[in-house]
């Protein structure tokens, strides 16, 4: 089966900038695929290609099919796009904002007005339907933007880091959203700085790092690169007091607990698991990466 999205050598500069230097991956249907990387990593940019806002150096990319430079009308037709920061009308209703959409779209008063309804069920609106969006949280603004991009139901949905900014709930309830539209057939590509986004909602993840993919794998594949884990002793205030490195057997496991009694330290000891913050350290703390590298990063 031909993937619903493919990228084959992509490259973008902006004046002596270069942002992206050979890219490639491939997304079939129905997946929820995550590009996972720093600031300045080239993810947006390569959103903006692959929707056509941003015509590329070199290279090749196409998306349900067609090529994002020689048919972006044809690509157009068949994604919906949801960036950084909400696009709704803060002076209509959430109602209103669908309508006006569906309208838009060509859909007749009818079929808008049904279309409208149906969308605002999903996506858990109905009591805030007829409420100007400036009162809306801002998770509730990031479900009136989904909505949005399902108006005409889309083969590939592009989601630019959509959670930032929201509060832990919201955004769980998001991913759960997402999650549900990949479900039902609709392929996801989003583009994140969030380890645990990526670790609970992606299939598979792509680690980009100074234009290029750097891994990709889903993520069990990825923490799997690093071995066995960590034993940790930790005091009773729960302090990390000194770590060991094991290859996860057991005999390598009675090796960094004799490495831990020799020390002397009392407390408590657990075995940590390799996660998406010890990959994404381990692939992009290069010397030429962007400085700054995330960790785990909690929302408020």
């Amino acid at each position: 089966m031909d993937p619903v999205i493919e990228v084959v050598g992509l490259a973008k500069s902006f004046g002596r900038q270069s942002v992206l230097s050979g890219l490639d991956f491939r997304v079939p249907a129905g997946e929820v695929f995550a590009l996972l990387g720093p600031n300045g990593a080239g993810k947006t940019t390569t959103i903006n290609i692959l929707t056509t806002l941003v015509r590329p150096d070199a290279g090749r990319a196409t998306v349900a099919g067609f090529d994002v430079v020689t048919a972006p009308g044809e690509v157009k037709e068949r994604i919906s796009l949801t960036g950084q920061s909400a696009a709704v009308d803060d002076m209509l209703t959430g109602a209103e904002n669908l309508t006006m959409l569906a309208r838009l779209s060509g859909l007749s008063p009818v079929v808008a007005r049904t279309r409208t309804t149906e969308l605002l069920g999903r996506f858990d609106l109905e009591d805030a339907a007829r409420k100007r969006v400036s009162t809306y949280s801002g998770g509730m603004r990031r479900r009136l933007d989904l909505a949005l991009s399902f108006v005409v139901t889309p083969t590939v949905l592009f989601l630019d880091e959509p959670t930032t900014g929201l509060d832990t709930r919201s955004r769980r309830e998001l991913w759960s959203l997402i999650r549900g539209l990949a479900d039902a057939g609709t392929t996801v590509l989003l583009t994140t700085q969030y380890l645990e986004e990526a670790d609970q909602l992606a299939d598979r993840i792509a680690v980009i790092d100074g234009g290029r993919i750097v891994a990709t794998g889903t993520p069990d594949e990825l923490k799997s690169r690093l071995g066995g884990g960590t034993v940790e002793l930790r005091d009773h205030a729960g302090d990390l007091l000194r770590e060991v490195p094991t290859d996860g057997t057991v005999t390598g496991l009675r090796r960094a607990l004799d490495a831990l009694d020799e020390s002397g330290a009392g407390g408590t000891v657990t075995l940590r698991r390799p996660s998406l913050d010890d990959v994404f350290l381990s692939l992009t703390a290069g010397p030429d990466s962007p400085a700054g590298i995330p960790t785990l990063q909690e929302q408020p």
